[in-house]
């Protein structure tokens, strides 16, 4: 890898080489590097797909998978398929991300769609953790569409954790979850935004089984002249527990809609949504400033904290 896809790496998946494990690198639309363990296979498709399929034995426990993408390549446009197949009693942690270096020029787009599905087994456990950055002379276009799909099975659990550190000028992000007896479905989504920037986040999660939880929170910065939509659908088919929240600062001439949708159609389903917009309250901007902060860094801190 030459310098700038080293730099992608680490800010994507925080790594400063070849990961340990089992991993697939993906570098320019090509296979950059793969490795397979025991426990964790990785195959191509054969599809006529773009993408892997991920085999994950039941019953494996204390081992990751790093999947991350790059694009270095200005104007490479791209869809993939990546489908995850997580083993009965498995406990895994599978780090993906995508990140884009675009020197393009003005009419130069780098755009990668990633459609990632998950079949999680019973009382399997899986924490996903992904990132989208993008850099480049500011001239050309980052794009990004997410895609993820989860379907949990009983007693499983699914943590997502996933970020839009900056540079991505445009992204429709899409999570939709279907779930089973007992399933906790957990999303923690981390969201800045600046310039002309837009981003479009649509969640469906459809709880069907008894006992099972839904956690979905949004935190974000819209900054400058850019747009945010949140849209976050629940539906409540059997005796159980939903929450999804939306909490966004807005700055500038920045624009941020959110829209909290909930359906219950069983009288034991109980379901809460809430949804914040504000900007950075002055009070906080003094207190930093009175330490010596300009309001400039006073505002980063306060962001900084927000998104932590």
């Amino acid at each position: 890898m030459d310098a700038i896809e080293k730099d992608l790496l680490l800010k994507i998946a925080d790594l400063h080489g070849v990961p340990e494990g089992a991993y697939n690198i993906r570098a320019n639309g090509e296979l950059g590097g793969r490795n397979t363990t025991a426990n964790i296979d990785v195959v191509t498709k054969t599809d006529g797909k773009s993408g892997i399929d991920i085999f994950i034995k039941p019953g494996t426990k204390n081992e990751s998978m790093h999947i991350p993408v790059i694009i270095s390549k200005a104007g490479l446009q791209e869809v993939v398929y990546n489908d995850f197949y997580i083993g009965e009693d498995a406990d895994v942690v599978i780090v993906a991300g995508c990140g884009i270096h675009n020197c393009g020029g003005v009419e130069m787009t780098s755009r990668h769609d990633g459609v990632h599905t998950f079949y999680v087994g019973k009382n399997a456990k899986v924490k996903y953790v992904e990132k989208h950055y993008g850099q480049g002379d500011g001239n050309g276009k980052n794009v990004m569409n997410p895609e993820t799909v989860v379907h949990l099975d009983e007693g499983a659990y699914m943590e997502m954790e996933t970020t839009q550190i900056k540079g991505i000028d445009s992204s429709k992000r899409i999570t939709k979850a279907d779930m089973k007896t007992g399933a906790n479905f957990i999303v923690k989504e981390k969201l800045y935004t600046h310039g002309t920037q837009t981003v479009d986040t649509d969640f469906v999660v459809d709880m069907n089984g008894e006992k099972c939880r839904a956690d979905i929170v949004s935190r974000s910065v819209a900054a400058d002249q850019s747009t945010q939509r949140f849209v976050s659908t629940m539906n409540g088919n059997a005796p159980c527990y939903g929450h999804t929240e939306c909490d966004a600062i807005i700055m500038d001439k920045a624009s941020v809609v959110a829209s909290p949708c909930l359906a219950a159609n069983d009288v034991e389903a109980e379901l809460i949504h809430e949804a914040a917009i504000g900007k950075i309250a002055g009070e906080q901007l003094i207190k930093l400033m009175t330490l010596g902060l300009t309001e400039k860094e006073a505002e980063e801190q306060i962001i900084q904290g927000f998104l932590k």
